[in-house]
Order: C-alpha cells, then sequence, then structure tokens
C-alpha cells in the first residue's frame, strides 16, 4: 500500500511557526470519551445506536470528519481529522454528549452527570502510527473478551470498512483514503482487513496506554512538532521513544506522556482541558 506522504510535506504544508497554535488543520486526533465513573451507561444497544446517530448528525451539520470510531459499554473512541473550522470538533463532541445524555436520563429518569467531565485528545501521525492506532480501537471488544474478531461488535468502524453503506456512512471515505494516498476503496479495505488479521494473529491485544493517554504519539520530529504547534507547556518534559519499540517495519514511535495534572488544546479559543486519565 502506498505510504502517506512524509511528515516533512505535511510540516511544510501546514507549517505555522507559533502561529495559529492551538489549531492545526488536517491533524488527526484520537478522541476517548468515558462514562461517568465509568459506569457502563452504554451496554444497552439502544443506546450506542443512538450515540451513532448523534454522531452522524454532527457529520450532516458540522462536517465532522470520522475516520474511525468503537463503542464500548463505558466508554467510546473516535479518530477524527481536524477540518478547516476551528470549532468542528469541540461543537461536535458537547453535541453528541449533551444529547445522549439528555436521553438516557429522560428514559431511566435518572439525575446526574452522564460522561466524565472531558475527553482526552491525543495527536496521531500518519501513515504506519495512524494504521496501527485504527486496529487498536476496533479490537477493544476482542481485548475484552466480548466477540473473538471487530466484523462481530456492530459499533465499530471495521464493518463500516469492510461494508460501506449505501446511506448513511458515519466515516469520511475522503479523508480516509487520503491519509493512506489511496485513490481506491477496495485497496484500502483489503490492507485495512490484513492489518487488522495480522494483529490478531500475533495476539497483541494487550491495553496500549499510548493511544489515550499521550499528548502526540509518531515520529520524534512529528510529536515535537505538534506540542510546539499546539503551545503545551511540556515543563521540561520531552518526547520519548516508546519502550515499546516500533511495530512496523522498524519504524520507531514516540511519545509525549503526561505526566499528571491536566494540559489544554483548544479546539474553540476557550480553554479546553484534557485529562489524561481518559
Amino acid at each position: 500500500m502506498p505510504e502517506k506522504p512524509s511528515f516533512q510535506a505535511y510540516k511544510d504544508k501546514y507549517s505555522m511557526p507559533r502561529a495559529n497554535r492551538h489549531y492545526i488543520p488536517g491533524l488527526v486526533w484520537h478522541i476517548t470519551h468515558r462514562c461517568h465513573n465509568r459506569d457502563f451507561l452504554l451496554r444497552f444497544a439502544r443506546d450506542r445506536r443512538r450515540w451513532l446517530y448523534w454522531l452522524f448528525e454532527t457529520k450532516k451539520r458540522y462536517g465532522l470528519k470520522v475516520l474511525n470510531y468503537a463503542l464500548t459499554s463505558n466508554h467510546i473512541h473516535l479518530l477524527l481529522q481536524d477540518g478547516s473550522r476551528r470549532t468542528v470538533i469541540s461543537t461536535s463532541m458537547d453535541l453528541i454528549a449533551g444529547r445522549t445524555a439528555q436521553e438516557y436520563n429522560q428514559r431511566k429518569k435518572r439525575r446526574g452527570a452522564y460522561w466524565e467531565d472531558r475527553y482526552h485528545a491525543t495527536a496521531i501521525e500518519s501513515g504506519s502510527h495512524l494504521i496501527r492506532c485504527m486496529v487498536y480501537i476496533d479490537l477493544n471488544m476482542v481485548r475484552a473478551g466480548v466477540v473473538k474478531h471487530p466484523s462481530e461488535w456492530a459499533f465499530c468502524g471495521y464493518n463500516e470498512i469492510q461494508n460501506p453503506r449505501p446511506r448513511y456512512n458515519i466515516i469520511h471515505w475522503p479523508s480516509l483514503l487520503n491519509q493512506f494516498d489511496i485513490k481506491d476503496r477496495a485497496e484500502l479495505k483489503q490492507f485495512y482487513r490484513k492489518c487488522v488479521e495480522n494483529t490478531l494473529g500475533k495476539q497483541k491485544l494487550t491495553r496500549d496506554s499510548r493511544w489515550s493517554e499521550s499528548v502526540a504519539v509518531g515520529s520524534k520530529e512529528f510529536v515535537e512538532w505538534t506540542t510546539l504547534a499546539l503551545g503545551i507547556k511540556v515543563n521540561k518534559r520531552r518526547a520519548e521513544e516508546s519502550v515499546k519499540g516500533g511495530e512496523n517495519n522498524g519504524t520507531k514511535t514516540w511519545i509525549l506522556h503526561e505526566k499528571g495534572g491536566i494540559y489544554c488544546y483548544d479546539f474553540d479559543r476557550k480553554n479546553r482541558f484534557i485529562s489524561p486519565k481518559r
């Protein structure tokens, strides 16, 4: 499969020395959001379907670019590409979280928080790191022992990638194809299926906090540049090579840890705090 153009090409296209420091168009984010107290508030299929309905609504209303997704019984995963408007991600997440919580509480005659305060966002570099993150997202319920293969779980992006719907698609195919510099859906479907099967065959099913608890994941240059572009106060923290090393053709993986406290990424010019615990 053709590799995504080099990070240098991406950097040249979106180079912004200290300008727009809280907004990087085109960047891919892995978003995770947990139910309050990690309660299993998404355990019913009807609630997971409603969450997907509102995700689809954000695509229609705001142009949210979804590359992958997965719902479990107590948290969600979203892989999103930043578009041309600064507020798309924050507005979309507010709509989805607000409406699903409202509907659930009304039906159950329940009061109180449905979601943890904030969602966590990790910047993911395109190419090999992105494909590994996608596989990690789709294997959530396999790791949990609920299913043996992601095709058996209706609430993840794997099935939509392998069998695109004629209508009501959630995944934004043009963005997904562009991330890997592929023009043909069939080629991407075949490649992604092989990646999933390869991971299952190697039994790489342990939880990997890099994808959901880091500030950024990718090459050393990507992690350092993204950190500076976001304007994050790293407090003497630097990009670190992952102890797990590179799992794909010798590619090294670098991460920026969030060591306690909170960090802020300004999707909408307001302070939006992102907890490292989610």
